[in-house]
Order: structure tokens, then C-alpha cells, then sequence
């Protein structure tokens, strides 16, 4: 497993770089995780709402949690939020492999960028276990092992099949792979 480095909040200027609606866009991960009218989703890691916040004006009667351990995170979400007009998104300050919400309740959960700077990523994926619906699914966006200009340092990257591995060892079993994204390893994984 890579050096679990961590995004520094200073550096929020990149989360909002135009070049990432590009590289990860909203549209092609809302299409794979194909979510069949979902009523909640959490968002784990989700910074300042890179998908949160289009994925809310998709489900106007559902709710998007979007959990950070970061307290200037969920302060920028909560200006992004308001820019956008969206009610449907709710920050929730979390702790590492804590999600402070009730078992069974999302219909789908997404990881993006996050899965490098676990811990224990175990740990966080039963977590998600817990809190997905029967059938729900869970998305998985980290950057590929590979040198290239943007995100985290080599050493930190994992490969598809560490984070393949990792979600067979929380306990799921039905896993797909998508190749839209050119930078990032795509999984999602149904319970």
C-alpha cells in the first residue's frame, strides 16, 4: 500500500480546476454508477462537492451527504452550495472510518480521490458496507498508478487490483471496472 498522503485543504484552488471537469466528469460517473432513482447518497471525502452538488440537481427529491474529516472543507462546500442553489446537500463533519449516519441508508456511495489516503481502507470500505441499502452500490474513483503531473506522488498511488482486493475483503462481491475516466481507476462494487 502507497504512504497514505493526505490533500491539503490550502491547496483547494485544485479542486477547483476547470481541467477537472475534463478528467473526472460528474456526467460519465453519474451514468456508470447508473443508480436507479436514489433517494440518498453520501459522498466520502467529498470535499467542496465536485459531484455532490451536480449529482443533487439530479435527485431534486433526494439528499446528498457529502462527509469530510475536514472542518475548511465543509466550510468551502457550504459556499459552493449556496452558489449553486442546490437544499439537497448536507455537510457532515466525519471521522476517519466514522460516518455519524444510520445503517441501510444510502443508495449509493461515491470515493473519489480518497481511497490512496486511507488508513485502514478495510475498515472504511465495511463502513460503507453499513451504511448501503441492500443492492446499493458503492463507487470508486482513485488515480491510477501511473507518474503523470496532477494528484497525489507516485509512492501514494494504489492499483485497481489493490482497491479490488481491498473491497473483496470488506465483503463485496460483485465488482465491476470502468475505463471512462483516462486518469483514474473506476470500480463500483453492489452489495
Amino acid at each position: 500500500m502507497g504512504h497514505h498522503h493526505k490533500f491539503d485543504p490550502k491547496k483547494l484552488y485544485k479542486l477547483k480546476d476547470p481541467k477537472r471537469l475534463i478528467r473526472e466528469n460528474p456526467e460519465t460517473i453519474w451514468k456508470n454508477f447508473s443508480l436507479d432513482n436514489p433517494t440518498c447518497l453520501i459522498d466520502i471525502g467529498g470535499g467542496i462537492g465536485f459531484c455532490a452538488i451536480p449529482f443533487a440537481k439530479k435527485m431534486p427529491r433526494g439528499t446528498v451527504w457529502v462527509c469530510d474529516i475536514s472542518v475548511d472543507m465543509l466550510a468551502e462546500l457550504k459556499n459552493e452550495i449556496k452558489k449553486a442553489g442546490v437544499t439537497n446537500v448536507k455537510p457532515l463533519l466525519m471521522a476517519e472510518v466514522d460516518v455519524p449516519l444510520p445503517d441501510s441508508l444510502a443508495d449509493g456511495i461515491l470515493m473519489q480521490n480518497l481511497h490512496h489516503e486511507l488508513k485502514h481502507p478495510q475498515n472504511s470500505l465495511k463502513e460503507c458496507k453499513r451504511l448501503l441499502k441492500p443492492n446499493g452500490k458503492l463507487a470508486i474513483i482513485d488515480w491510477k498508478k501511473g507518474k503523470m503531473a496532477e494528484g497525489p506522488p507516485y509512492e501514494s498511488r494504489v492499483t485497481e487490483s489493490d482497491i479490488e482486493n481491498d473491497l473483496s475483503s470488506a465483503g463485496f462481491t460483485d465488482i465491476e471496472k470502468f475505463t471512462g475516466l483516462p486518469y483514474h481507476s473506476f470500480l463500483i462494487a453492489t452489495i
